[in-house]
């Protein structure tokens, strides 16, 4: 199981941490942010394909800001597939 830190842009999370297991998304867990916003995130994205949850949050926007919490997952998702 490879463990990832990824420290967002353009939000008020501050970092997200999270596992990959074969393909396979595993405790994420962001710090700061919206609590109960991200612990659903992070409950809903739990056991899914990575691909999957990549392309469901991606472009995801919060408040005209262009990210958002999920979006910043997606795109800490896609560079963890690059390493």
């Amino acid at each position: 199981m490879a463990k990832f830190s990824y420290q967002p842009k353009g939000v008020c999370s501050v970092q997200i941490d999270f596992e990959v297991e074969d393909g396979i998304v595993r405790n994420v867990h962001f710090t700061r942010g919206c609590n109960g916003n991200t612990q659903g995130i992070s409950a809903l994205v739990e056991g899914m394909n990575i691909d999957d949850v990549i392309s469901r949050l991606k472009g995801t926007n919060c408040n005209g800001r262009g990210t958002s919490c999920p979006d910043q997952l997606a795109i800490a998702l896609e560079q963890s597939k690059n390493m």
